[in-house]
């Protein structure tokens, strides 16, 4: 395989940051995903780690190097993730699981297969064109499909962030699978949180992932999306890959996994300690970030069989 791949998170004017996002590749196999935790102080953010660090982990456990069915890997660790964040709040005690959306993307054998709960989006684009992009789990996006609303006033309406699918919580997710999509030289994968999409069009996003150049793409994009959110500005995350062919002209940034041992994995995921903020009033002791790590990690290994 070979592509450019970057991602970024930021905080906004919140808090803390709830969004969590990585990436993880074999020699035959990436696996991007982003998940944007709904919760109480702490609880939400713990989700949202839940969903992406099992994923991830499973991937580095079944990617050796590739994987034998993809949508299969998806459906099956986006249960297991969904109900180890049960388990975790049982733990707890909490009178209601925590939530997080997540979107979840395989790329092997130069097909692209996703799934995703919730309104965190995957874009496919293509010279320019949005080649396909995944339908937000959301109120606002029903009235859409029924005709009630247009994209100004679903981006106005006072429901556009109520989401009906998500990870955790009390009903079961309703995980939408893609088919495979088969990627072409140049093709950019983009996956982000609301943080992002919210305050942009579709047409910003075009415009700014159109030349290729995800590298600065995508903090650019960030940039905007935070001077648009101004005082309200959301957590906002984005992956984004530019898919390259083998054969093609290499890039400065790209990475080639050809020479890659079929047991390695290259992986970029932020643990929860890294993902803190500042010092700030509601910041957690060191304590108190090893005590909700080693919760993290109790409940994840329950389900990773």
């Amino acid at each position: 395989m070979k592509f450019t791949i970057f991602q970024e998170s930021r905080i906004g004017k919140r808090k803390a940051n709830q969004d969590r996002n990585a990436y993880c590749y074999s020699r035959d196999a990436l696996l991007m995903v982003i998940a944007d935790g709904m919760g109480g102080h702490l609880h939400g953010e713990i989700a949202a780690q839940i969903a992406v660090q099992f994923i991830t982990q499973a991937f580095q456990r079944d990617a050796r190097p590739s994987l034998s069915d993809p949508v299969y890997f998806l459906s099956r660790t986006l249960t297991n993730a969904h109900n180890a964040i049960l388990d975790y709040a049982f733990d707890k005690q909490l009178p209601e699981a925590p939530r997080t959306t997540v979107v979840a993307c395989i790329v092997q054998d130069g097909f692209a297969h996703w799934a995703h709960a919730g309104d965190s989006r995957l874009y496919i684009l293509r010279r320019g064109n949005i080649a396909t992009r995944t339908k937000d789990h959301s109120r606002v996006q029903l009235m859409m499909d029924q005709g009630l609303l247009d994209a100004d006033g679903a981006a106005r309406h006072p429901s556009r962030n109520r989401i009906y699918s998500c990870l955790g919580g009390n009903h079961p997710p309703q995980v939408e699978f893609s088919k495979r999509f088969l990627l072409r030289d140049g093709d950019i994968v983009a996956l982000c949180t609301d943080g992002l999409w919210g305050p942009l069009d579709d047409q910003t996003l075009i415009l700014g992932l159109a030349d290729g150049k995800v590298m600065q793409a995508v903090p650019h994009l960030l940039d905007q999306a935070e001077s648009r959110g101004g005082d309200s500005c959301d957590n906002l995350s984005m992956i984004a890959m530019r898919w390259e062919e083998e054969s093609g002209v290499p890039h400065a940034d790209s990475i080639s996994t050809q020479t890659m041992a079929l047991d390695h994995f290259t992986t970029r995921l932020d643990t929860f300690d890294q993902t803190r903020p500042p010092a700030r009033e509601i910041d957690l002791t060191e304590d108190e970030i090893e005590k909700a790590i080693a919760e993290i990690n109790a409940a994840i290994h329950k389900f990773s069989k």
